[in-house]
């Protein structure tokens, strides 16, 4: 459908990639990942014929036709929701306007056996079948289920554009693109500015989609429910991978493995042999020999490793100062602007330790509640008290607005450090991956990753004992997200965190409170308990339905038909999770008995051969325990799913 050959991009002599060469075929569903600045976003635009290649070329097939969404685009303001949304349809009506015409034409004529009569016929037979294929006769139907799946509202629909935020104009954007159902999507971190249900429908969407798709994204778990194939850029070479993301780490780990012990072994090799050349070379009886050995060495195929970027962040949160037990207690806040009225409800307490995640569409009030919990608004309905000595750090989802783009980023950390810190900034900013030149760059040209690292080093001068952090791995690549969330896990002190990356939350949090419908609500339990939990709600909430509500077809099954058919797929559920959780134990076990046999020999190294001065033997002990601690959380997530779906089942 689409190919990418031998493709070069350079800026001023520097290389962002060089040669590389992708096949997007029909039905792929390919991640396209790599570090911030990696090129992802530059291939996109190569491939739309946006920017133009130094050398190489895209060519795609006649029929293909592609679709793009960006990270960031103007939506227009001079209609409604609903209007703009079926200017995806525009080829419909043309199309529509078309057999009008034709069907008015040939009622008119009586020349029934001409050749231009019978090309009347084709012509309208032709613009009828496109008109099908493009969904023309259920478009109305399609927007609305596609607008509803993206988190708008019925009530929505009759709004002007200019009304939404941006977030809610890239969802647009979005329907928009889906709704044209082109051949290759071509989607740039398309989950920025969705919640954690329109994540889902989309997933769902795209797994269902008849084309091909081509998607950047640094959510993990977005990419190994969409995809399956991984293609990664790094360092200026493409690597192809025929599996999802999860996948995809593995084998790269295990090809640079094997790589490295293969030039291992081939070093070795030629040192001797160059070795023997170099004893023998002037003696006459060795003659021979050594002039094997000197072809041996041309004609040897060089294995060459894999460069690997190793460049990552150094985070780690400071130890917190001591605070009271209680941190916050919110008692029936609310909060509205004028007549708009964001939420109310919220009551619960916030305890020393406590990891919770605020969850919901844009717009429910997560962000507003954060603003509210660090004092930066008042709540216009009850109260909320911070408790003694609590000191709060508070990452902000909008950096543009909070950094001054004229300061330098060394400046942005030195107007706000006191004390000896100051004389550590140039570190600090080292370990958030400024270095060298990077310190003297203006704040207003660096990109969403960077500002993104320049806020957190902010944030982190200083110690305190309750973060709240908003949206804080937008622009963040993976492994960025996974060091913050490890630094996260040891950090001593409580977290609200606003999110919607699902991988980045899970282990992560222990409450979940939910914005929705202008209410607040609390999930004790983690990111998967809350979406098995929402996921069942949203089923009773169908089933409560009026049914003049339901579009009732002749074919829909009885009540009792749809209670007795749940009820099996809820027991089929129970069964499947049942047996992933022995076969979890099992693997436990197994890990178990791997590390008490690792501590058995190196507690008697001597007796079991073990070289302890040799760091092989700790990496695989500490890879163990690390297995048998991925295996242990697997299974506490599928006892909580286990413990969902058996509480409704009776």
């Amino acid at each position: 459908m689409v190919s990418v050959d031998n493709l070069t991009i350079s800026f001023g002599g520097w290389d962002l990639f060089k040669e590389v060469s992708l096949l997007i075929n029909p039905k792929d569903r390919i991640g396209l990942v790599g570090k911030n600045g990696a090129g992802k976003t530059t291939l996109l635009k190569v491939i739309m014929g946006q920017q133009a290649p130094t050398s190489g070329v895209v060519t795609r097939s006649a029929d293909t036709t592609l679709g793009y969404l960006p990270q960031q685009m103007a939506v227009a303001d001079t209609t409604t929701l609903a209007e703009e949304t079926a200017k995806a349809f525009e080829e419909v009506l043309e199309l529509e306007a078309e057999i009008a015409r034709l069907t008015a034409e040939i009622a008119e004529r009586d020349d029934y056996h001409s050749a231009e009569y019978e090309a009347l016929l084709h012509r309208l037979n032709d613009a009828t079948d496109r008109h099908n294929i493009l969904g023309g006769n259920h478009r109305d139907a399609d927007v609305e289920r596609t607008l509803l799946g993206l988190g708008f509202r019925r009530e929505d629909f009759g709004r002007a554009t200019s009304e939404f935020s941006g977030g809610w104009r890239m969802r647009i954007e979005l329907a928009k693109l889906l709704l044209r159902r082109p051949s290759v999507i071509l989607l740039d971190e398309p989950t920025n500015h969705l919640d954690i249900e329109s994540i889902q429908w989309l997933e769902g969407y795209l797994k269902e989609y008849d084309g091909s798709v081509v998607i950047i994204s640094h959510d993990r778990a977005f990419l190994d429910n969409v995809t399956n194939r991984t293609v990664e850029l790094l360092l200026g070479k493409l690597y192809d991978y025929k599996v999802p993301y999860s996948q995809y780490v593995t084998l790269r780990k295990e090809r640079r493995e094997q790589q490295l012990a293969a030039y291992a072994n081939q070093q070795r090799l030629i040192e001797k042999s160059e070795e023997f050349i170099e004893k023998f070379r002037y003696k006459p009886t060795k003659s021979n020999q050594v002039q094997s050995r000197i072809k041996q060495l041309e004609k040897l195929d060089r294995i060459e490793v894999d460069e690997e970027d190793l460049s990552a962040l150094n985070i780690k949160f400071p130890p917190s100062p001591h605070c009271g037990q209680i941190v916050a207690e919110v008692r029936g806040a609310g909060k509205s602007f004028g007549d708009h009225h964001v939420f109310s409800g919220a009551d619960f307490i916030i305890e020393r330790g406590d990891r919770i995640a605020l969850v919901g569409r844009n717009g429910e009030g997560k962000t507003t509640f954060a603003r509210m919990l660090i004092g930066e608004l008042a709540a216009t309905e009850g109260d909320i008290k911070v408790g003694v000595n609590v000191d709060t750090g508070y990452y902000a989802q909008n950096q543009d607005d909070l950094m001054d783009g004229n300061f330098t980023v060394y400046d942005t950390l030195d107007r706000v450090a006191v004390g000896d810190i100051r004389t550590r900034l140039r570190d600090i900013l080292g370990a958030f991956l400024f270095r060298g030149e990077d310190v003297d760059k203006k704040v207003k040209v660096l990109s969403g990753g960077e500002r993104s690292r320049l806020a957190m080093a902010r944030m982190m001068l200083s110690p305190h004992n309750l973060l709240v952090l908003d949206e804080p791995t937008n622009h963040m690549d993976m492994r960025s997200k996974d060091i913050l969330k490890q630094a996260l896990l040891d950090y001593d002190g409580t977290l609200v965190v606003v999110s919607h990356d699902r991988e980045f939350l899970d282990g992560l949090v222990d409450k979940v409170y939910e914005f929705r419908d202008g209410g607040v609500k609390e999930y004790l339990g983690g990111i998967y308990y809350f979406i098995e939990k929402r996921r069942l709600a949203s089923l009773a909430e169908v089933e409560r339905r009026a049914p003049e509500e339901r579009v009732a077809t002749s074919a829909e099954p009885s009540r009792g038909k749809q209670d007795y058919l749940q009820k099996k797929e809820q027991e089929r559920q129970i069964r499947r999770t049942r047996s992933a959780i022995e076969a979890a134990e099992k693997r436990i076990e197994e890990l178990e008995r791997a590390v008490a046999d690792w501590e058995k020999r190196m507690a008697d190294p001597a007796a079991h051969g073990i070289d302890l001065a040799d760091p092989a033997h700790f990496k695989a002990y500490n890879e163990c325990k690390q297995q048998l601690a991925d295996a242990e959380h697997e299974w506490e997530k599928l006892n909580y799913e286990l413990e969902i779906l058996t509480d409704n089942l009776y």
